[in-house]
């Protein structure tokens, strides 16, 4: 069997498995979860869901992120893992991201110690070679690395507030990634494999987590995905090229803005909105984009077509400008800026609606 023939017949396998896995071990969860997952009804969390659900999802991210390193590991080449710091970095800072989030879900953890943590994981990143290079200053990529790394674990958790939107988000997002490093050739590496088993936990669990959803992601999970989407977009949209190998520092600012839009916009509106009003921005509350939209009489439903529809365009905008521009000229960022600033004033005017709503 010729190599190419290889790698399709142990990926195609590999995915439809953990699909079929994901199915299997969250209907599992359902049958068995009592109280994992589940918080005091009286804990300080608010939820756009009335109902309490188990989230328990992100094990079974985690459980596919670990079965696809075995998959690596048997198929392909084990000693990659080991001999690599990159690698050693994302499995620690993984790892350290679920066990927080588990803690998290089971005793309510104190803020300043999910934050501690988040900072802890950025640094793994850096001590293990994944940083974030922008400019010509070290100490300056470090910080944006761990700013990046803990914006993107609490966007990702502030997002899970409504069925379906942080899965469908995240996977958009990864395959963004993954994409980019089909057209590198890149199908017998390890991030290739770890990008494709996620993605399949996520469209397995996505069958529950759809409105009317059965079960959330929890901590366990936005944590997790949060700590790996951080991974990923430093390596395939910070520090990405063009399909050309050529790369601006603009260029790799609107590739960032451009494929983690929904996050990013939801979480500066609500930041923007709740500092307006004296508010912490690091408390809960019904006032995200997603909330507003339904606000405005779309069910959640309809909602959440609508963020899997500019989730998918994104990506499709995404791909575009890595296969398709060589050079990154000035009207580039023009035209790529116009369509971030359009989503963002448009979802932000959104939430100037319904005000008395929030809460």
């Amino acid at each position: 069997m010729e190599t190419s023939q290889y790698i399709f017949v142990v990926y195609a396998s590999f995915f439809v498995s953990i699909v079929f896995f994901s199915l299997f071990i969250n209907t599992i969860f359902l049958k068995f979860a009592t109280t994992l997952g589940i918080r005091d009804k009286e804990a300080p969390i608010i939820r756009w869901s009335s109902v309490s659900k188990p989230a328990l999802g992100g094990i079974s991210f985690y459980i596919a992120f670990l079965l696809s390193t075995a998959s690596f590991s048997v198929f392909f080449e084990p000693e990659l893992i080991f001999k690599h710091a990159g690698t050693l970095g994302l499995l620690g800072s993984t790892a350290l991201a679920f066990l927080m989030g588990l803690a998290d879900d089971a005793y309510d953890t104190k803020p300043l110690l999910k934050f501690g943590v988040q900072i802890l994981c950025g640094i793994i990143l850096i001590s293990t070679g994944t940083v974030i290079n922008l400019v010509d200053n070290d100490w300056i990529d470090y910080a944006l690395t761990i700013l990046w790394v803990i914006g993107i674990m609490n966007s990702i958790n502030m997002l899970d507030n409504m069925d379906g939107i942080t899965t469908s988000v995240s996977l958009a997002i990864i395959v963004i990634c993954l994409i980019s490093l089909s057209f590198q050739g890149g199908f017998a590496t390890f991030d290739y494999m770890v990008m494709l088993g996620i993605c399949a936990a996520l469209i397995g669990f996505l069958f529950f987590n759809w409105h009317p959803s059965k079960m959330f992601m929890g901590d366990t999970g936005s944590q997790f995905i949060g700590m790996f989407l951080a991974y990923i977009g430093i390596k395939y949209l910070w520090n990405g090229t063009l399909h050309s190998g050529s790369n601006e520092l603009t260029q790799q600012v609107v590739q960032v803005l451009i494929a983690f839009i929904i996050p990013i916009v939801d979480t500066t509106s609500v930041v923007i909105n709740r500092v307006s009003r004296g508010q912490s921005p690091f408390v809960g509350g019904k006032d995200h984009t997603t909330h507003h939209l339904s606000y405005l009489g779309l069910t959640d439903s309809q909602v959440g077509f609508t963020f899997l529809g500019l989730s998918v365009l994104s990506m499709l905008i995404s791909v575009g400008i890595y296969r398709f521009i060589d050079v990154w000229l000035w009207y580039h960022n023009v035209i790529f800026i116009t369509y971030f600033l359009l989503v963002f004033v448009t979802l932000f005017f959104i939430t100037q609606k319904n005000k008395d709503k929030r809460k």
